[in-house]
């Protein structure tokens, strides 16, 4: 494989073509290597337009779906971002070159491990990587001027928006397979919040904040 090739058809006809514009975030997913953080398994599947398994039925985000997503964010590089779910570590490390400060949680050890030797093998600096449960974590009100989860939710947990300080923005993706909606929330100064669609999509539930029980006659 032509990784750098296939990279540039990667950025050229997928993200382009999904409106990620943004000059700062296509450089961010073109310099950070996506084939190093993707499993040996799937290597060859690391710039196809695919959500590509972790394990412990957990995935990595498509490219179009991670470059919306950070584009979406506007980081504009004063950030303290908190990435629930650490996944592959891919989105980490770019959430890292765009950000001050990135906190990046994983409930499932085995994959954490993965990406933890991942980004130290890459020398992503600005990190501080945990291992648990987010829910149970104990992170301060208004700690993270941005939050990221990387997993679905039937409803926005509470704790999630308590972390953001007044003016802080949240990616989270909300709603029922197979049909679910990414979304850009905002916590105004006034402790409201606003929300922007970004995309369709589905993914797997955030561990700990799956569905309650469906009520039955």
């Amino acid at each position: 494989m032509n990784l750098e090739q296939a990279r540039s058809n990667m950025i050229d006809h997928q993200i382009r073509s999904w409106e990620v514009l943004d000059g700062r975030v296509l450089d961010v997913l073109r310099e950070v290597p996506r084939e190093e953080f993707v499993p040996t398994r799937h290597r060859k599947l690391a710039f196809s337009d695919l959500r590509i398994p972790l394990g412990h039925d957990q995935v990595m985000m498509k490219p179009v779906e991670q470059g919306r997503l950070l584009q979406g964010l506007a980081l504009a590089g004063q950030e303290k971002v908190l990435e629930v779910g650490t996944g592959s570590g891919f989105l980490t490390a770019c959430l890292a070159r765009l950000a001050s400060h990135v906190t990046s949680i994983e409930i499932i050890e085995s994959i954490a491990e993965k990406a933890h030797a991942a980004l130290a093998s890459e020398g992503v600096e600005g990190l501080d990587l945990k291992i648990g449960d987010a829910l149970a974590a104990g992170f301060g009100d208004g700690q993270f001027d941005v939050v990221v989860i990387t997993a679905s939710v039937a409803s926005i947990p509470d704790p999630v928006v308590r972390w953001l300080r007044p003016g802080g923005r949240l990616f989270i993706v909300r709603g029922q397979s197979p049909a679910m909606e990414a979304l850009v929330v905002t916590r105004t100064e006034s402790g409201r919040l606003s929300e922007d669609s970004l995309f369709e999509t589905d993914l797997p539930r955030l561990i700990g904040a799956e569905d309650p029980p469906a009520f039955r006659f």
